[in-house]
This record gives C-alpha cells, structure tokens and sequence, in this order.
C-alpha cells in the first residue's frame, strides 16, 4: 500500500507542476494621478465706475470725444465743446495668483437719450494683449475708456449704455 501511496503522491505532484506551467504570471504597473484646482474667475465694477464723457456741446459739425483709460478727456474733436468730469470704467478680476486670465471687451457700445436718438462708443482697455496675470493675493486691475462719435446737430438729452466685460481662465 506504501507503493500506492507514494504513485499516488508522484502523480498529483506532476498534475500540479504542469497545472501551473499553463498559469501566467501577473504584470502590474502604477500611475500618478493629478488635479490643479484654480479659484473661481471673478470680475466686479469698482465701485460702479462709468465710462463718463462728461457734458458735451455739440454744434452742426460733431466730432470725437475722448477719454483715456485713465480716466482723463484726451480729445474734444471739432468745434465741440468738453466739460465736467469724464471717468472711466474701472474692474476688478480675481482668481488664483499668478495665473493668466482672459478678458474680453467689447468693440463698440451704443448710448442712447430717452427720446430715442443713439450715439456710439469706440471701447479702448489698458488690458494688453488680450490677459492679464493675476497679483500674489490672486488680483488684477483694468480699466476700459473710449471714444464717443458725437453727430453733428446731435439730440440733446442724457445718453447711457450698458456694455458687458467677460473674464475666464484660458
């Protein structure tokens, strides 16, 4: 019975050897996983600045008003007559420091008096290229200004518009 015992033992160690001859080895490899979480883009009007041309005096010929991004009357074209304060529309954009952020201004803004007739803006910014960069505290400053076509024999009356500044991380 020792003989079948020891045939019995040889011949489940040969089925196991060749069992495992068919077995294929596992390959295992890692990765790294990564995230870059940036701060939510905000843009605000300081303090609801305006782009403000001031008080114009039109005759029967108009021109072009204009205020730099400063804020300062740089041009009363034609026979026009400038006055008051002019300003311009001073923003805010914030997010995580030292990164780019896109701002977008539109070309034109159209201003209108309560009867109706209309009178466009030509925006200019002091944004350069189209980005700013973000402060250390995750801060940029920008301001937009303009040049106003004023017709000649232009309506008198107040004029507003309202245009819309965007800004996103590109």
């Amino acid at each position: 019975m020792s003989k079948f015992i020891k045939a019995a033992l040889a011949s489940s160690v040969l089925v196991a050897s060749m069992m495992s001859a068919n077995v294929a080895q596992a390959a295992t490899a890692s990765a790294d996983a990564s995230a870059n979480i940036l701060a939510e883009v905000t843009l605000v009007n300081d303090a609801n600045t305006s782009l403000n041309f001031g008080t114009i005096v039109v005759d029967a010929t108009g021109g072009s008003v204009v205020v730099d991004n400063a804020g300062a009357l740089s041009s009363c074209g034609g026979a026009l007559v400038c006055t008051g304060t002019t300003d311009a529309a001073d923003f805010t954009v914030g997010g995580t420091a030292a990164e780019l952020v896109n701002v977008t201004i539109p070309g034109t803004v159209s201003l209108a008096n309560a009867g109706g007739a209309t009178m466009t803006a030509s925006l200019t910014s002091s944004v350069t290229g189209g980005q700013v960069t973000l402060d250390g505290s995750g801060a940029a400053t920008f301001s937009v200004g303009g040049s106003l076509a004023v017709g000649g024999g232009q309506a008198d009356g107040a004029y507003t518009g309202t245009f819309t500044v965007t800004a996103d991380y590109p």
